[in-house]
């Protein structure tokens, strides 16, 4: 059976760009439990990292702490767009600090395969009159970055999250433990197979 490392790689898609980035933009190390405001106006934050520390509100039972997803930092209003067609799987909020605020779940068939991909921590605005099951195209824009207030209590940013097991709402673990490290990386495969190489 494929991996879908090689399904996406052999794909005949040319997926869009999530985020339009400037040649310039920061790649963050957050291993330190800190997320310092970058030199570039935009940075990335890295898929399969451990981040000691950084997860610790109410809605983080136990300890989790590596990060399933790519974060792309960049100023509030940024647009975030589909990496390819599909359809909204689901939408809504989360309202809990340190969680996603704002949140679309989009639902692609790539190649035989299913793929959801979360675009979390997005503005109210951008995203109310979406709808299950409306369908997206690659390059349409999905929403906005956030503020603080409205994205769970973070600096602006897209949490961009790819799983191959469908969500039952819109919410997927976008950190987990150690000991449920290698599911994870099984359920929920690097970004960069979509985004490209950002780091």
């Amino acid at each position: 059976m494929k991996s879908i490392e090689s399904i996406l790689k052999t794909a005949s898609v040319d997926f869009h760009p999530v985020v339009d980035l400037p040649k310039n933009y920061e790649v963050l190390d957050l291993t330190k439990n800190s997320w310092n405001l970058p030199e570039t106006e935009f940075c990335i934050g890295k898929y399969d990292e451990y981040r000691p520390n950084m997860y610790n509100t109410n809605i983080f039972d136990g300890i989790r702490n590596i990060h399933m997803g790519i974060d792309i930092g960049g100023p509030v209003g940024t647009s975030c767009m589909a990496f390819t067609d599909g359809v909204i799987s689901h939408y809504g909020y989360n309202p809990e600090p340190g969680d996603y605020g704002n949140v679309v779940i989009t639902k692609h068939r790539i190649s035989q395969i299913t793929i959801w991909a979360l675009y979390g921590h997005l503005d109210y605005l951008s995203i109310v009159n979406k709808s299950v099951g409306q369908r997206v195209s690659a390059g349409e824009m999905i929403g906005n970055f956030g503020n603080n207030k409205e994205n769970g209590g973070w600096e602006p940013h897209l949490h961009f999250q790819l799983s191959l097991v469908e969500p039952l709402t819109h919410d997927l673990p976008g950190v987990v433990s150690s000991e449920g490290r290698e599911q994870a990386l099984l359920d929920y495969p690097d970004p960069r197979l979509v985004l490209g190489p950002l780091y």
